[in-house]
């Protein structure tokens, strides 16, 4: 099987959790569950993998936005991210969906599709972080004189968080996939064996 075909309620299913995910770990601004790590770049790949509409991207877009302004404007948390470089989270986002989208062309049921997952998550990822984080720190004016030393430096202190909560939910979701797929009877057990 090349293509993840998902029926529409299937793809509603898994679009509700994946909004369900944003809106309880975003920052941690709404969350209950404090020690819950963020799921924003989880859901972005995930959502290009699972689901097919093209919509679904920008209105991920605008949840995230929609969570980050109600944090802001009625939620009292600090608005020190919000400057121009914001926008760079478009791109960013959008990177991790993109991923999605080429590792899902790749997707068999089986474990040599282990490798094109990881590898497509590890470059989305990046590009994500130097999106997000590298256009915050060089565009965002909160810096006196950013340089790429400072901003390497940076880069290894946090990007190791980013990609332990992406992998997180990236494996929970492959343990879930797994299930149901030998629950509908997916492959015969050599397909899983021998990829």
């Amino acid at each position: 099987m090349n293509r993840l075909t998902l029926s529409n309620n299937n793809q509603l299913l898994i679009g509700m959790v994946l909004v369900l995910l944003i809106i309880a770990t975003r920052g941690h601004h709404f969350a209950t569950l404090q020690n819950l790590p963020g799921a924003t770049w989880a859901c972005f790949f995930l959502a290009g993998v699972y689901l097919r509409p093209v919509w679904v991207l920008p209105g991920l877009f605008a949840l995230a936005g929609l969570l980050d302004y109600a944090a802001i404007t009625w939620g009292g948390v600090n608005a020190f991210c919000v400057t121009p470089a914001y926008l760079l989270l478009l791109p960013a986002y959008g990177a991790l969906w993109t991923a999605g989208r080429w590792y899902v062309g790749r997707h068999r049921f089986a474990w040599r599709t282990l490798l094109p997952l990881i590898g497509a998550a590890l470059v989305g990822a990046t590009v994500c972080e130097l999106f997000s984080s590298g256009g915050f720190y060089f565009f965002s004016g909160r810096f006196a004189e950013p340089t790429l030393t400072e901003f390497g430096v940076r880069l290894l202190r946090y990007f190791p968080a980013y990609l332990q909560s992406l992998a997180f939910y990236l494996g929970v979701a492959a343990v879930v996939h797994l299930l149901f797929g030998l629950v509908r009877g997916a492959p015969s057990s050599h397909h899983l064996d021998a990829g």
